[in-house]
């Protein structure tokens, strides 16, 4: 294999759109999607009302790549042989009992009493199971799994495939009302960039699991009205990583009318358009078909290892850009891509900021004081530190072929530009865009 990467080489580029596409206000969306489940809990499940109520500085506890024991009630940040660096017990939480451990959990994160906090929608879950372990702890009451079904109620309550259409919940209302609370626009360098792609014959793909309804609204605002003219075909509801692991039987692919999916699965794909649902096997023989070719060059850019890259790259066999927005909050620079008329977020829809603040209040994609950094593992003994690398970091080796922060770090650059991308026979930090994160510079000094 190359040890470069070009777009230019790629007959086909496709696209996540959730904090890949487009970028979030992680701070307000982060705020919004905890007090939607809160709300839930506390006005159909009975629990107290302190769950609608946080300090800035409890959110530092909000960290993508945590694995929370459902039985155990633990979250556990781990290292990239699967063993445990640290264990948080969502029991004590609020006094931060630290139990550094190091104990054999290799893949058994993947059994159904684990779950893997992967993406900035998954991470205020983890700062809520911590509040609800807490209060049944001081209750006294036995702590088992059954909170977790409250937990997966909120979450249908919030976003199940009607929410948008009927405007239940707390999510998508308040999303509705003020997109540009919420969601950033996409600079015009990436709309250019999009439409060079599409005008050099490259067949331009958007396949997310969001719905069609709350897909167009995002699109439309991030990208303007006439966002579907930049894609060849549109995927919705894409049911990620179903899409790229399951055969065609078990997930076809299907048509909608005014948002809502046909009951009835095509037997193949057959033209470029907008589906819902669906499975790589099908979209792949049409794409030979577009392409004239019988293996086109397929990359595909996500910000989810679980959703996107992982499943891309083991079952599909494409190239794979991940965005790890965490790379900004390590001293890689971030391009300012804010229009100039773009509102403030932290007014909000009513020029306040209403319960939450934001003075000390950490970026989801930040350092956290409490968990360290996202790629590296800082354990102390005796004076002496010892760095190891997460087994994020590790898994972005594996099943990327490079990292950038956003997609407008790219954008701006010839699609002939020639990135290095990640290999084993390469160090840790090769495949890092436009360069490696702070902690694995340190890494790899010591």
């Amino acid at each position: 294999m190359s040890e470069y990467f070009s777009l230019s080489e790629c007959d086909v580029i496709g696209f996540d759109l959730d904090h890949t596409l487009c970028r979030y206000n992680l701070k307000e969306t982060s705020r919004l999607i905890y007090e939607s489940f809160a709300r839930y809990l506390v006005g159909h499940k009975g629990y107290d009302k302190d769950l609608l109520h946080l300090t800035p500085a409890t959110w530092d506890f909000c960290f993508k790549g945590l694995v929370v024991d459902l039985e155990e009630g633990n979250l556990v940040k781990l290292a990239e042989d699967g063993t445990v660096f640290l264990i948080f017990e969502l029991s004590s939480y609020y006094q931060i009992t630290v139990l550094a451990l190091i104990c054999d959990l290799v893949h058994s994160f993947v059994a159904a009493k684990y779950y893997f906090y992967d993406n900035y929608f998954d991470l205020p879950g983890a700062l809520l199971c911590a509040g609800v372990v807490d209060m049944l702890n001081k209750r006294g009451a036995e702590i088992t799994s059954d909170f977790w079904k409250d937990i997966v109620a909120a979450i249908d309550h919030n976003y199940s495939t009607s929410a948008f259409r009927e405007d239940t919940g707390t999510y998508f209302p308040s999303v509705k009302r003020c997109p540009g609370h919420y969601l950033q626009p996409c600079s015009d360098a990436v709309k250019r960039w999009l439409r060079s792609m599409k005008k050099s014959g490259k067949i331009l793909l958007l396949i997310t699991s969001s719905h069609s309804d709350y897909c167009r609204l995002v699109c439309e605002h991030i990208l303007g009205s006439d966002f579907e003219e930049l894609f060849d075909i549109i995927i919705t509801n894409a049911l990620k990583p179903g899409f790229f692991s399951l055969v065609p039987q078990q997930r076809p692919f299907r048509t909608l009318v005014d948002d809502v999916e046909d009951s009835e699965g095509l037997p193949s794909l057959e033209k470029p358009g907008w589906y819902s649902q669906g499975n790589w096997p099908h979209l792949h023989e049409l794409l030979k078909t577009m392409t004239n070719k019988t293996e086109p060059k397929v990359v595909y850019f996500g910000d989810s290892m679980r959703s996107d890259m992982f499943p891309a790259c083991s079952f599909g066999k494409l190239e794979t850009v991940m965005i790890v927005e965490e790379m900004e909050g390590e001293g890689v620079p971030r391009a300012d891509v804010t229009p100039s008329n773009s509102p403030t977020p932290s007014e909000g829809p009513a020029g306040k900021k209403g319960k939450f603040e934001d003075q000390g209040m950490k970026s989801p994609s930040a350092v956290s004081n409490q968990w360290g950094s996202y790629f590296v593992d800082v354990q102390k003994n005796e004076g002496e530190e010892t760095r190891s690398l997460t087994w994020c970091c590790h898994s972005i080796h594996t099943y990327s072929t490079m990292a950038i922060p956003s997609i407008e770090a790219i954008a701006d650059l010839p699609l002939d530009f020639k990135f290095q991308r990640f290999s084993s026979d390469k160090p840790i930090t090769t495949g890092y865009y436009p360069r490696p994160p702070d902690s694995l510079l340190k890494w790899e000094e010591n």
